[in-house]
């Protein structure tokens, strides 16, 4: 009786052991696993996850062995300018990014700047940014959810473009927070948003429901050109 209880009980942790293992290996994805499955075409759905390595959504290194060399773009009359548009749906909740998350890239050597647009909707939804969040100049056609996500290092969405609301509310920007020049179509929240240093917001254009209620700024909030509703920011701020 006493074997068949310790063989029950071994076997029980064995199988809690195999099952622990089992879920660790399930929380990790790597970064270029997503990259290959936007590729195809494929949407993007993951949920208690920890991404590792860089997720670049510009496929740059992919496309610049095959682009002409250095500056000789000027000559042919086009730009630096090389575009992905990323056709998958994108919703990553509650998830880690261990490295950076790139839809913006501007490469030195070759001077190509390298950029990503979102047709349908994109999720980063309470998820944490370890290291660079660049999204500048990306142009969001569906639905941009970050709401309840941390940036701890670099981000910027500067210039960047949402067709729909963009939802940034009780997010947590540990460094500058860049939406200079940035767009926003169809209203913006940020109601409850914690900047512990500065919001720049210089010449962007808000149109629809602006939420701010609650947001927190530890340093300077840059409004300067900025408009809301064809009000500028400050008369826009007395008034609500």
């Amino acid at each position: 009786m006493q074997k068949q209880q310790l063989l029950k009980t071994t076997l029980l942790t064995l199988l809690f052991c195999l099952f622990a293992t089992s879920a660790k290996a399930q929380t990790t994805v790597n970064a270029s696993d997503i990259m290959a499955a936007i590729k195809k075409g494929e949407d993007i759905n993951y949920t208690n996850v920890t991404v590792v390595g860089k997720l670049d959504l510009t496929f740059m290194e992919e496309k610049l062995p095959d682009l002409p060399v250095r500056r000789k773009w000027w000559r042919d009359g086009g730009d630096n300018t090389v575009n992905e548009l990323v056709e998958s749906k994108i919703s990553f909740v509650n998830c880690t990014f261990e490295d950076d998350v790139i839809a913006y890239y501007h490469d030195n050597r070759s001077e190509y700047t390298f950029t990503a647009d979102f047709e349908r909707d994109v999720r980063f939804e309470k998820c944490q940014f370890k290291r660079d969040a660049m999204f500048k100049y990306s142009n969001f056609e569906g639905e941009a959810i970050f709401a309840g996500s941390t940036f701890d290092d670099e981000t910027t969405f500067k210039y960047a473009e949402f067709e729909y609301k963009a939802d940034f509310s009780n997010t947590l920007f540990d460094e500058d927070a860049i939406f200079k020049y940035t767009k926003f179509r169809d209203g913006a929240s940020f109601k409850a948003a914690k900047f512990e240093r500065s919001l720049d917001m210089k010449y962007t254009k808000v149109r629809g429901d602006f939420d701010l209620k609650d947001m927190e700024v530890r340093w300077d909030i840059i409004t300067k050109y900025a408009e809301v509703n064809g009000r500028s920011f400050s008369r826009y701020l007395l008034d609500n």
